[in-house]
């Protein structure tokens, strides 16, 4: 055996889990951060100890943009053809932003701008799938969401708290190939909470019903010997833990300020984002908002003002929000969409166009004030530092301190890894 494998434990155990994968088909190291010894532990945090962004996101808040942000109308404003109906307007960090963004072009300091993402995909359904999960959308396996990952290298974000939650839409089961109980707890109304957790029966009741529920699990899961069903029953039990649990109120928006609810609106974004604030505050790890009503084919101009008015004062207001808290540095918050729109402008709208747009990236270690790569001249495709969704993910996955380069085997037996195999891009971190 290679005497470096008896010197680097974190070699050794590499060594052991191909062996093991080649011969049965097993990963015997499926969360590896979690099973370290302390020196092996050291030997990690060295070699990821190469940027200053690695594990500084202790949460993550994922705001998705349903239907292709205009890139040209918001963060890479163009001139000439492409130009759209809203101006190019100063930021204090020395870039532009369009004139629909005035809030975020004050805190544009505090955040990286990336302008230089690309993608094929340019249908929204499977666009969507793509920015959620970092893969392409295949008829044969289902790939979990950035916050299955974190729990599955990292465990669990709170004893009684779900690790991750999604807002303004179903779960989707985000879980993929993991276990349910890595499925992400689906928020519908951000300002009914955590809907039905609470009981109209006495504690009695609760009691006898939970343990008939029990006797019939039992029967069923010693003839169904199988991790999901077993996921199942300790979802279970972590819901009844949390219905009994204080910690509920972190669900509850009327704890806050009236001064705080109004910075953030009475939209369902706004209180969604809100809500994630809250949320990731109190042990969270990972927290998706949607906003819907980016599709803007046709009239852009009154969809910029309306929807991008609304988006630039939310994102703007959590962005100051969890600087004034203190948490920004140790919170990653995405700004994703699921491709961008046409160059061609003709005074109505654009059309979708997967080949260049922006996302956003802000606090978790990365730069402030910074933009990232750029488009070509019309917007139309990137002319500098191309970035991939796989690699975004990748990217987001680094700055949570995930252990991106490890291989996880699905079940049909085929490894696969966050970013899908992209590396991340270090130039973002600070």
């Amino acid at each position: 055996m290679n005497n470096d494998l008896l010197r680097d434990p974190i070699e050794r155990r590499s060594f052991v889990e191909r062996c093991a994968r080649y011969a049965f088909g097993l990963t015997v190291l499926p969360a590896l951060a979690g099973n370290l010894t302390a020196a092996e532990k050291g030997a990690q945090v060295s070699a990821a100890a190469r940027s200053a962004g690695f594990g500084k996101a202790k949460r993550v808040i994922f705001l998705e943009l349903q239907g292709g942000l205009s890139h040209i109308d918001s963060f890479d404003p163009k001139t000439g053809d492409s130009k759209g109906p809203g101006a190019a307007i100063a930021t204090k960090a020395g870039y532009q932003l369009t004139e629909y963004l005035p809030e975020t072009a004050k805190i544009a300091d505090k955040i990286t701008v990336i302008r230089s993402m690309t993608a094929k995909v340019g249908v929204h359904a499977n666009a969507q799938y793509l920015m959620r999960t970092g893969y392409e959308k295949r008829g044969t396996i289902v790939h979990p969401m950035l916050g299955a990952w974190a729990q599955h290298y990292l465990g669990a974000s709170h004893k009684t708290l779900p690790s991750t939650v999604c807002v303004n839409r179903p779960s989707n089961h985000g879980n993929g190939y993991f276990p349910a109980a890595f499925s992400p707890l689906p928020i519908l109304d951000p300002d009914q909470g955590l809907a039905n957790s609470t009981t109209q029966v006495s504690a009695d009741v609760q009691t006898k019903r939970l343990g008939l529920l029990e006797q019939l699990d039992a029967t069923f899961g010693k003839k169904m010997a199988d991790e999901n069903v077993k996921a199942y029953g300790d979802f279970y039990d972590t819901t009844m833990q949390l219905m009994k649990s204080s910690d509920l109120k972190a669900f509850d928006l009327s704890a806050e300020t009236a001064v705080t609810r109004e910075k953030y609106g009475s939209s369902k974004f706004g209180r969604g984002v809100l809500l994630a604030r809250r949320l990731v505050e109190s042990g969270v790890r990972f927290v998706e908002v949607s906003s819907g009503g980016w599709d803007m084919h046709k009239q852009l101009a009154d969809s910029m003002e309306d929807r991008g008015g609304e988006f630039d004062r939310v994102f703007a207001a959590l962005v100051a929000d969890l600087d004034t808290r203190g948490m920004l540095d140790s919170t990653l918050v995405c700004v994703t969409t699921e491709f961008g729109r046409k160059p061609s402008f003709d005074g109505g709208g654009r059309g979708h166009h997967p080949l260049s747009f922006s996302t956003v990236l802000a606090g978790g270690g990365v730069k402030r004030g910074y933009v990232h790569g750029k488009s070509d001249a019309k917007g139309y495709e990137p002319a500098d530092k191309p970035m991939s969704v796989g690699k975004f993910h990748a990217t987001i996955a680094y700055a949570a301190g995930l252990p991106i380069e490890q291989e996880v085997l699905t079940p049909s037996g085929r490894p696969m890894s966050v970013g899908n195999k992209a590396k991340p891009e270090m130039e973002v971190f600070a």
